[in-house]
C-alpha cells in the first residue's frame, strides 16, 4: 500500500513538473512569437484543440493545453489566461470555448481553485464552458465551474462567479445581469485578427 502511495506521489510530482515546463515554454518562448500560425502549431502539438480560423494573441498563459478545446473563428486577446487543468483524481476540470467567441485582452479563465474549508486547503477543479458568439470584456475573471451561455456579453472587469444565461449582459463584481442582448440569432464572423499580435 505504501509503495502505491509513494509511486502515485512521484507520478503526480513528475506530471506537475512536466506541466509547469510546458506552461513556461508556451508562455515565455512561444507566447512572444509574433505569428498566429506558429503559436497555433505549438499549442496543437501540446494537445490543445483549436478550430479553424481561431487565434490566440501573444503572451497568453496556458495551463495544461491538453484539456482546452476552442471552436472555430474564436479570438483570444493578449495576455489572456486559459486554465485547462484536470489533474486531480475524479476531476471535472478543463476548458471549452465555443465558435465565434471574442475574448478580450487580459481575461483570466480559471478551472482550479483551493477549497478554503478543507483542512488541507486542497484544490478543486471544475470545468468552465463558454458558448458560441460570446463577448468577454478586458480583464474579466471567470471562476471554476462557470457556464456562459451562447451570445452572452460580459462587461470589462467583471468577476464571474456563477453561470451566465444565454444572451444576457452581465457586469460587476460579482457579475450580475444588467440587460439582454437584442440580437438573439447572431450569424457573424469575427474577422481577421491583427497579424503581429
Amino acid at each position: 500500500m505504501k509503495q502505491d502511495s509513494f509511486a502515485s506521489k512521484v507520478l503526480r510530482r513528475l506530471t506537475a513538473w512536466y506541466l509547469e515546463a510546458i506552461t513556461g515554454f508556451l508562455w515565455w518562448c512561444i507566447g512572444f512569437i509574433p505569428s498566429h500560425l506558429i503559436r497555433r502549431c505549438f499549442y496543437r502539438f501540446f494537445g490543445m484543440k483549436i478550430g479553424a480560423g481561431s487565434v490566440i494573441h501573444m503572451m497568453a498563459r496556458i495551463y495544461d493545453p491538453r484539456n482546452i478545446v476552442i471552436g472555430n473563428d474564436t479570438i483570444v486577446g493578449e495576455r489572456a489566461t486559459l486554465d485547462g487543468r484536470k489533474q486531480l483524481p475524479n476531476s471535472n476540470g478543463g476548458l471549452q470555448i465555443g465558435n465565434h467567441t471574442d475574448i478580450a485582452s487580459e481575461v483570466m479563465i480559471w478551472t482550479s481553485q483551493h477549497d478554503i474549508n478543507d483542512p488541507d486547503f486542497k484544490a478543486i477543479e471544475e470545468k468552465v464552458i463558454i458558448g458560441d458568439y460570446v463577448f468577454i470584456g478586458p480583464r474579466t475573471i471567470i471562476l471554476p465551474g462557470v457556464k456562459v451561455g451562447n451570445g452572452a456579453i460580459i462587461a470589462a472587469g467583471s468577476i464571474v462567479t456563477k453561470n451566465v444565461n444565454a444572451f444576457s449582459i452581465v457586469a460587476g463584481s460579482p457579475a450580475n445581469e444588467i440587460g439582454q442582448r437584442q440580437n438573439t440569432n447572431p450569424n457573424y464572423k469575427l474577422g481577421r485578427a491583427r497579424l503581429f499580435q
